[in-house]
């Protein structure tokens, strides 16, 4: 074997190995990238930021959200009266692409001057603006809502509908600027667990899936519609596509449990 020869070969076996390598590297961050990541890993609330009606961001008033073993707990159990105390809890990154899932479940009573519609009713937030950036009064984030309904006892009570807090979108091939979209879900009541699951691909198609079943589908989410907080500076963005934001959950009055709470980036 020539020294020539050696050399090629050498540096073919080096080339071949960080090829081998860079493959290897590439298929890890691949597989990572689809997979399942727990938002609760901490057992705790240092991932999450919270915002409350009337208190700066930050401001976990009286408890309102806690965690015990795995589980995340919307509690009024150091509340006397409500109060619109309207809250909503961020994970610490935004996300644009991506499926999320979780199980949730309303249990025990509706805390003293919680309003009548927000009896068992409670919300995953997408697409939702920056926590930092809301006013101390301001009621809900501009987002598009998967509403979580519990039924009462007696009537039909669809779950994972769509609200639409300055928002819009396009449904049956429909802009549709009403506040509410109906999902075709099944009632489910008492204090059962419910899994839902969406899929989001940025400012186009989105799905609601409950218990496994799809039950509401839409496309090109926009800023619209009126903003009571910060009104001149939303008004700018309408019609523009909304393409990423915060996930959150809510505190509207009714004790709710969030568990199994996983994203996967797309």
């Amino acid at each position: 074997m020539t020294k020539l020869f050696k050399i090629l070969y050498l540096l073919f076996c080096i080339s071949f190995l960080f090829n081998c390598k860079k493959n290897e590297e590439n298929k890890t961050s691949e597989i990572k990238k689809t997979s399942w990541k727990n938002l609760l890993t901490r057992n705790d609330l240092n991932d999450w930021i919270v915002k409350i009606k009337g208190h700066e961001v930050g401001n976990n008033y009286n408890n309102t959200f806690i965690v015990e073993d795995g589980v995340m707990k919307v509690s009024y159990k150091a509340y006397d009266s409500f109060n619109n105390s309207f809250g909503h809890i961020f994970y610490k990154n935004p996300f644009s692409n991506y499926k999320f899932r979780m199980d949730y479940r309303f249990i025990g009573e509706q805390v003293s001057g919680g309003p009548a519609w927000a009896l068992r009713n409670n919300g995953i937030m997408i697409h939702c603006e920056d926590p930092k950036n809301m006013g101390v009064e301001q009621n809900f984030p501009v987002s598009l809502e998967v509403q979580l309904l519990g039924g009462d006892g007696i009537n039909e009570r669809p779950t994972g509908n769509l609200c639409t807090p300055g928002t819009h979108v396009k449904y049956k091939d429909s802009l549709i600027t009403r506040h509410i979209i109906k999902s075709s879900s099944e009632t489910y009541h008492g204090e059962q667990w419910v899994h839902v699951e969406m899929e989001v691909r940025n400012d186009s198609i989105i799905k609601h899936m409950i218990n496994g079943e799809e039950v509401l589908r839409y496309s090109k989410p926009q800023y619209g519609g009126n903003v009571n907080f910060n009104a001149e500076f939303w008004k700018t963005k309408q019609g523009m596509p909304l393409k990423s934001g915060y996930i959150s959950l809510q505190s509207e009055s009714h004790p709710v449990e969030f568990k199994n709470i996983e994203i996967m980036e797309l």
